[in-house]
């Protein structure tokens, strides 16, 4: 399984930026203990964590014959289309033959490459495709245990930061006492969790189906933290995101947005949904399956200094009457306080 303890290398050749890689990005901050060095030859010697802004991190190389140390083998990027980058078979096949297992986020998956999975299976190396999802299955709308707080990050747009907002709330909870686990849903959390559904490679029917038994399988926890994707206001990806909120059945949600974005994600023509209508959008359309209500908001405050980041979390707060902090710059505190709150009163 991915989800022991590894020492990892990370392929980013020629993206090492955190847009381009952030599979690799959120692997350093939250696994950077395995993490044992970056591939990329057009970075090397610079510091892993500063090119991908998660602090400071190993040195890049330029080989994977730079770290003789690594067993595993992570490509770091998930491009539009999911594809194996040309230039990248080379380095795949170098870590199979060194026994190391492969392990891949791309809808391309490498089990199903013929060159590839033969070498993997004359070595008896393992590939690891993050986002194959075998099991069809259909939501029920029964089974899941209302005395379980279940808790979904949703957006006002597309990468936003509605994983990392999930993996921080979870581990605030954790840490003040409460049993909570953070319930991934894209190939970057599964990565980072160990397990989880790659809903966005799960055909339209068992989309639900898949988050609903996400839930089913993690019942012996208190509070359940799902990972949300997309968002309802895109035009491209708004069926992941209602199929998702359905299955998982939400009791509260946290809203993650980003600062002064210009424009919908990918769509420079088609402005971004106001909050006001985003707010009454995700509580109505997940009270078709059970009633749920917007608890929190999380920001990311990338484009802007720190005072004004500080600013724009007590405006927003202030304007909607809800706990509002950028959870990497100030802390998942707010969130944490808001779901033991809504815990407190939730019926049980």
């Amino acid at each position: 399984m991915f989800g022991s303890a590894r020492r990892i290398a990370i392929l980013t050749e020629g993206n090492t930026t955190p847009l381009l890689a952030k599979t690799a990005a959120s692997v350093l901050r939250y696994r950077r203990d395995e993490v044992v060095a970056i591939i990329d030859s057009t970075a090397i010697g610079a510091d892993a964590g500063a090119l991908l802004e998660v602090g400071e991190g190993p040195v890049v190389v330029g080989a994977l014959a730079d770290v003789p140390e690594a067993d595993t083998l992570l490509l770091g990027i998930s491009p539009a289309g999911g594809a194996l980058p040309p230039g990248w078979r080379a380095t795949i096949l170098e870590a199979i033959d060194r026994d190391m297992t492969v392990v891949s986020g791309l809808h391309a998956f490498l089990a199903d490459d013929r060159e590839i999975a033969a070498r993997a299976e004359a070595r008896g190396t393992a590939l690891v495709d993050l986002r194959r999802y075998d099991r069809r299955p259909i939501a029920r709308a029964e089974g899941l245990d209302e005395t379980r707080l279940r808790v979904l990050t949703v957006g006002q747009d597309c990468c936003v930061g509605k994983m990392v907002t999930a993996i921080e709330l979870a581990r605030g909870l954790r840490d003040s006492g409460r049993d909570a686990v953070f319930l991934a849903t894209g190939q970057t959390g599964i990565a980072i969790a160990g397990s989880g559904a790659p809903i966005d490679a799960v055909p339209a029917d068992f989309i639900a189906g898949a988050a609903e038994r996400l839930v089913l399988e993690h019942q012996d926890h208190d509070i359940l933290v799902g990972e949300g994707q997309g968002s309802l206001a895109h035009p491209s990806f708004s069926g992941v995101t209602l199929a998702l909120l359905h299955g998982f059945a939400p009791h509260a949600m946290i809203l993650c947005l980003e600062c002064d974005r210009p424009a919908t994600k990918g769509l420079d023509h088609v402005p971004l949904t106001p909050l006001e209508t985003i707010f009454p959008l995700y509580e109505s359309m997940a009270a078709l399956r059970a009633p749920s209500r917007i608890i929190g908001l999380a920001l990311n405050t990338r484009r802007l200094d720190e005072a004004a980041a500080r600013a724009r979390c007590r405006e927003l707060g202030e304007r909607f009457g809800l706990p509002a902090t950028d959870v990497l710059r100030f802390g998942a505190a707010p969130l944490v306080e808001a779901v033991a709150a809504f815990r407190r009163g939730a019926p049980a």
